[in-house]
């Protein structure tokens, strides 16, 4: 399986290399990195000041080349009436996006200061194997340490591990 990443707007070359080795280390799967595109035009909602993840996940569609083709951002992402989102995926589909601009925060909601390159890579790689996981058909899980676990907060994030759990990795094999 061929996993294109699709930096949109600014990611820096350490986030792209984090997002690139997790993919491989937990799908055992070819990762190439594009190019950094431009924001999708449209994608802007100025009544909420963030953009609409799907967006992404189109631009990464049409441009990604793999089987599986995921957007990698800076730009905070919101979903229908979601508040914010840290990534998207479409169940089965071949295309997703990751949000990095949450992912930055600490676990009481201020920035991290100590470690923070290490934590910040950490919650990186666990939401971009994720949302790959959806697109290969996986849905939430209920294991609290699964990477698969929904996680609407970084305090979440923070407690996955960033691997499959066992039943997860069976259904993806």
């Amino acid at each position: 399986m061929l996993v294109d990443i699709v930096p949109v707007g600014e990611v820096p070359a350490p986030v792209k290399r984090q997002a690139s080795d997790a993919l491989q280390s937990v799908y055992d799967c070819d990762v190439s990195v594009h190019e950094p595109r431009e924001i999708p035009s449209g994608a802007y909602d100025e009544g909420r000041s963030q953009y609409r993840a799907e967006e992404f996940i189109e631009l990464a569609s049409r441009v990604g080349r793999g089987e599986k083709n995921i957007a990698l951002t800076p730009e905070d992402l919101f979903y229908r009436r979601r508040n914010y989102v840290f990534g998207l995926a479409y169940l089965d589909g071949n295309g997703s996006v990751v949000s990095t601009y949450r992912l930055q925060t600490s676990s009481d909601g201020g920035f991290s200061e100590r470690g923070s390159d290490e934590i910040f890579g950490d919650r990186v790689r666990k939401e971009i194997v994720h949302e790959i996981g959806h697109t290969l058909g996986l849905e939430h899980c209920d294991n609290k340490r699964c990477v698969m676990n929904f996680s609407p907060t970084v305090r979440e994030v923070d407690v996955k591990e960033p691997h499959l759990c066992g039943s997860c990795s069976r259904r993806v094999r």
